[in-house]
C-alpha cells in the first residue's frame, strides 16, 4: 500500500490551480489588454524563482464516485520569489476569478501576504486588480446568517500597518482596484499605475446611486487623477513597465529596516566635474533654470529614480546612488510656483523624509527653496500646517543629510532642507534670508515707496542693495555654512561627504569584529 493516489490528486489540485478561472476566464483577461497575476508575477520575478505559498486553497468539486472533478483556486496567487537575485514576498488578486473579488481562501492568502513579509524580514510586493467585499446576505427572505470577524479576531489592517514600518512595500495598481485592495495599494511606499488601470473608492454605480454624480471609472480614478492626487506615485505606459519600476524601487532598498540600503559598485566616477554646473543658475536672478540638469550631474549617471513627480510638483524627489550608495534625492524645482512649498509638496516632502529615515537611507538636498506658496488658494489649502509638519519630520531625521544651497534659501519652509546635523555646502548663486526681496521692499519700504517721486526706480535701487547683502561670501566667512564651493565640486564633495559618513568599514570591537558592509 502507498499514498499514490493521493499523491495523484495533489497534483491534479495543482495543475487545475494554474487554470486559474478557465480559458475563458484567461481569454477575457487579455482581450481587455491585460496580463494574469500569474504573468505578472511571471514578468517580475527571476526566472524559476517564485514558489507559490497555499497552491491547494480552493474549493474542490467532486463526481459522484468520490474522484475529484474540478477545483476552483483561491483568486489571490502569493508566494516567494527573487528579483535580481534578491528574496521578496510577492502576491496579487486573479482577475479571472470573481473579478478579483475575494474567495474566502483568497481572502486569508491576502491577508497572510504581510505576515510572510514580517516574519521573514523580506520586501513585499502586491499586484493589485480587484475589488473589496460583495454585499451581505442572499436577497431572498430567510435572514442573513450573522456575517463579520469574532470579537478575538485580529484586525487585518494590524498587520498592514506593521509592514511598513518594518520592509519595504512596492504596490501596483493593473486594472480596476477599489475598496480593500485599493487601500493595500496606498499601503506602500512605492506605488505605480498603469494608464489602462482605475484606483476607486467605489465604482460609478455607487456613487451614482449615492451621489448623483455619473461619471466613468477613469473619470472617478484614472491616472490622469492619481498622478496629480498623490494617491500613486508613478504612472507606467503598460504592466511590463509597472513591473519594472516596482524592480527598479526595491533596487534602491534594504530587505529591511535591520540591513543598509544595497551598494553597487558605481562605473561613474567621485571625481568628475561637470562645466555645465558653473553656469546652470543664471546670473538673472529671477531667471529659472532646470534642476534636474543639476540631480543629472551630480549623480551617479543614469541613476535617478523620480517619485511622485506630478503631485506636488514644486518639489522633485527620488532615489538614486551617488558612487554606488543608495541615496534619496529632495529638490526645488523652480519651474513651478518659482519651487515654493505648497501644500501638496509639503505632504509630498514628509511621506518620502519617512520613507529615507525608515530605510536608513542618507538624504541629498539641493535647494531652491523661495519660501511657503502664498495666495488665498495657498491658506485654505492648509500650507502652513502640512509645512510645519513636513519641517518636523526633516528635524526627527536619524540619517545622514547633506544639503547643497543652488539658490534660494527663504522663510520658514526652508528650514525642510536642513535636518539638525545637515552637512551644508552652499553655491556663489545662493540668496538667503527672511524673505526674498522683492516681497521684503515691498513689505518694509511701502510708505518711502508711495511717497518717492519716481517709486519703480526707488524699488529697483532699494532691491539691488539688499540682493548683494544676500551674498554667500558673508554666510561662509561666519561659518553659516560649512563651506562655499565651485558649483562643479558638488559630486566629488558630495561623494567625500558620503564616505565619512558612511558604515563600509569593519568596526574593530576588541573580541569582536562587526562588518557593516559585505
Amino acid at each position: 500500500m502507498s499514498w499514490e493516489k493521493e499523491a495523484e490528486e495533489i497534483h491534479l489540485r495543482r495543475k487545475l490551480a494554474k487554470q486559474q478561472g478557465g480559458e475563458e476566464g484567461v481569454k477575457r483577461q487579455h482581450e481587455k489588454g491585460r496580463l494574469t497575476i500569474r504573468e505578472r508575477i511571471e514578468g517580475l520575478a527571476d526566472q524559476g524563482s517564485f514558489r507559490e505559498m497555499g497552491e491547494g486553497a480552493g474549493v474542490p468539486e467532486f463526481n459522484e464516485d468520490g474522484s475529484l472533478k474540478d477545483f476552483q483556486p483561491a483568486n489571490y496567487v502569493l508566494g516567494f520569489a527573487k528579483v535580481k537575485g534578491r528574496r521578496i514576498v510577492v502576491g496579487g488578486e486573479d482577475f479571472t476569478l470573481k473579478g478579483g473579488s475575494p474567495n474566502p481562501a483568497g481572502l486569508r492568502k491576502s491577508v497572510y501576504a504581510e505576515d510572510m513579509a514580517l516574519k521573514y524580514k523580506v520586501p513585499l510586493v502586491r499586484l493589485h486588480e480587484g475589488g473589496g467585499g460583495s454585499v451581505a446576505g442572499s436577497g431572498g427572505s430567510k435572514p442573513a446568517r450573522p456575517v463579520g470577524d469574532p470579537v478575538f479576531a485580529r484586525s487585518r489592517f494590524l498587520s498592514i500597518a506593521e509592514v511598513v514600518g518594518m520592509v519595504p512595500v512596492a504596490t501596483a495598481a493593473l486594472g480596476p482596484v477599489a475598496g480593500m485592495p485599493a487601500a493595500r495599494l496606498v499601503a506602500s511606499h512605492f506605488s505605480v499605475m498603469a494608464e489602462n488601470a482605475q484606483v476607486i473608492i467605489a465604482g460609478p454605480h455607487v456613487v451614482k446611486r449615492a451621489m448623483n454624480e455619473d461619471v466613468t471609472k477613469e473619470e472617478l480614478g484614472g491616472p490622469q487623477v492619481h498622478a496629480k492626487s498623490g494617491v500613486i506615485d508613478n504612472v507606467a505606459k503598460t504592466e511590463e513597465d509597472a513591473l519594472a519600476e516596482i524592480a527598479r524601487f526595491l533596487s534602491y532598498m534594504p530587505d529591511n529596516v535591520w540591513q543598509l540600503p544595497p551598494y553597487e559598485e558605481p562605473e561613474d566616477t567621485p571625481e568628475r566635474m561637470e562645466e555645465k554646473l558653473l553656469s546652470i543658475v543664471p546670473k538673472e536672478r529671477r531667471k529659472p533654470f532646470q534642476m534636474r540638469a543639476v540631480l543629472k550631474a551630480v549623480l551617479d549617471k543614469g541613476s535617478f529614480f523620480e517619485m511622485t513627480k506630478k503631485y506636488g510638483p514644486s518639489l522633485i524627489t527620488g532615489l538614486a546612488r551617488l558612487n554606488g550608495h543608495s541615496v534619496g534625492v529632495i529638490a526645488n524645482d523652480c519651474m513651478f510656483y518659482a519651487g515654493a512649498m505648497t501644500a501638496d509638496a509639503a505632504q509630498k516632502l514628509r511621506r518620502f523624509v519617512d520613507m529615507c529615515n525608515t530605510f536608513n537611507l542618507p538624504v541629498l538636498s539641493f535647494v531652491d527653496e523661495p519660501g511657503f506658496m502664498i495666495g488665498s488658494a495657498s491658506e485654505k489649502a492648509g500650507t502652513i500646517r502640512y509645512g510645519t509638519s513636513a519641517i518636523a519630520a526633516v528635524m526627527q531625521s536619524r540619517v545622514p543629510w547633506a544639503s547643497v544651497i543652488v539658490h534660494k534659501v527663504f522663510g520658514v519652509a526652508g528650514a525642510a532642507h536642513f535636518a539638525p546635523d545637515s552637512f551644508v555646502l552652499s553655491w556663489p548663486s545662493a540668496e538667503t534670508g527672511a524673505l526674498p526681496v522683492e516681497g521684503g521692499v515691498a513689505v518694509a519700504f511701502a510708505r518711502q515707496l508711495a511717497e518717492a517721486e519716481d517709486p519703480e526706480a526707488l524699488r529697483l535701487e532699494i532691491e539691488q542693495k539688499l540682493a548683494a547683502s544676500q551674498s554667500p561670501f558673508p554666510r561662509a566667512e561666519g561659518f553659516s555654512v560649512h563651506e562655499l564651493i565651485d558649483p562643479r565640486e558638488t559630486r566629488p564633495r558630495l561623494c567625500e561627504w558620503l564616505d565619512w559618513v558612511h558604515p563600509t568599514r569593519d568596526l574593530d570591537l576588541g573580541p569582536y569584529k562587526v562588518t557593516m558592509r559585505p
